[in-house]
């Protein structure tokens, strides 16, 4: 059964991103050496991003009331107040950071179109991806936008239901094992998964080694081929 669907992930799929999240980290990390060190600061940013996805999501936002919050946990009733700016200021610039593209992508994702359909399935803060996509110029390349609190099996069962037709019938492409490949292969569509180094430990997850409808690429410049194939 041929590809009519071709899904694909935003973030450090299309555009660099988590960069952008390490130097705000690494900002942060810097505002609290007073109070402790480089990996403790880390290391409890990443326990108070994880406690609060289930109340703030994914995204700059998020991150930033987390940053907040670390630093009240880090610093208590030292921290001075101006630290509070400080995080404020680094969360808007990483709001507003450059949208870069990565490599070749416009050329892929005209490839890519002469195969399917394509959509967007992205998670995160909804005016900040929107803002996002504006910005890249690629929004004319897709049939369809799908922003999501969370991308699960049901997230992908709906999603082919909505635009008519069945899991094998569709392919996920993204950097994510946990949010982009896990899902995707649960409702029966086929998944690629392009790792890139600054992956958040949160988004990681055991390969499907020896899956049929599974394939690791280096590139999504290489998903054309592989659709071809199958």
């Amino acid at each position: 059964m041929p590809i009519r669907l071709i899904c694909l992930d935003a973030d450090d799929t299309l555009w660099h991103n988590m960069r952008f999240f390490e130097e705000t980290e690494r900002a942060l990390t810097a505002m609290l050496a007073p109070f402790t060190d480089e990996p403790a600061a880390r290391a409890a940013l990443q326990a108070c991003e994880i406690r609060n996805l289930p109340h703030y999501g994914y995204g700059a936002k998020s991150f930033t009331l987390s940053m907040i919050e670390t630093a009240l946990e880090l610093g208590g009733d030292r921290l001075p107040a101006g630290v509070i700016g400080q995080i404020l200021a680094a969360g808007r610039r990483l709001m507003a950071h450059p949208v870069e593209l990565l490599g070749g992508i416009e050329d892929t994702l005209d490839r890519l179109a002469e195969r399917g359909a394509l959509v967007l399935v992205t998670k995160g803060d909804l005016f900040h991806q929107e803002a996002k996509l504006a910005a890249s110029g690629l929004g004319d390349r897709f049939s369809a936008v799908e922003i999501v609190s969370d991308k699960t099996p049901d997230t992908f069962i709906r999603l082919f239901a909505r635009h008519g037709v069945a899991p094998d019938e569709a392919v996920m492409a993204g950097d994510s094992m946990r949010s982009d490949i896990r899902p995707a292969l649960a409702a029966g569509a086929w998944a690629a998964f392009i790792p890139q180094p600054l992956a958040w430990s949160h988004e990681r997850a055991e390969a499907p080694e020896g899956h049929p409808r599974f394939r690791q690429l280096s590139a999504l410049s290489e998903l054309p081929d592989w659709i071809d194939g199958l």
